[in-house]
């Protein structure tokens, strides 16, 4: 029987790079896994269902809350959406780290249903950097900019609850300090 694999959340405010992160490390480590969210939300274009989400109607997922499912969840933006712990345990249990792309809100929910779990903070080189890269991503009004600003300074002032904090300044760098992160715990 393997050994089981560790938790992993990760959590950076909008624009830091974090999907660019796991994006890589995934290529790079065949030992990770990541995890498939539930949500009420409606699929886009290109959505799979158990590929990019779950897709439930919301009393289902009232009923899963109900039946205490989820090792965390949240609504956001009007719909529901969370992590089934049989999801992470599947993960674990089969020898791969899980990883879990969350909020400060949702790393605080795991940590208290998985106190072993590991929390990577990803920072922005600066605020100046963090605005450019949200104003570079285009078709986004001022009061839109301000709104993540906003939230990326409430997000960063969690940052000493993450057990790692990464800058991402330097994709390759910050890549390979999440890699060493993962030996590290291994």
């Amino acid at each position: 029987m393997p050994a089981k694999g560790n938790i992993y959340v990760i959590s950076a405010p909008s624009g830091t790079g974090k999907g660019s992160i796991l994006s890589r490390a995934f290529e790079e480590d065949t030992e990770l896994a990541q995890s498939v969210s539930v949500t009420t939300r409606q699929p886009r274009d290109g959505d799979e269902n158990g590929v990019h989400y779950h897709f439930v109607n919301p009393i289902t997922f009232r009923r899963w809350i109900d039946e205490k499912k989820f090792a965390e969840w949240a609504e956001v933006h009007g719909n529901l959406y969370g992590t089934l712990s049989e999801e992470i345990e599947k993960h674990t249990g089969s020898g791969k780290d899980v990883v879990l792309e969350l909020d400060v809100q949702g790393m605080r929910s795991v940590r208290a249903f998985a106190p072993e779990m590991i929390a990577v903070f990803i920072m922005p080189p600066s605020l100046e950097k963090l605005k450019k890269r949200i104003i570079d991503r285009g078709h986004m009004s001022p009061e839109d900019i301000a709104l993540r600003m906003s939230n990326a300074e409430k997000e960063i002032a969690a940052k000493n609850e993450y057990d790692h904090i990464i800058v991402n300044d330097i994709l390759d760098t910050a890549v390979a300090e999440f890699l060493n992160i993962l030996q590290q715990h291994r």
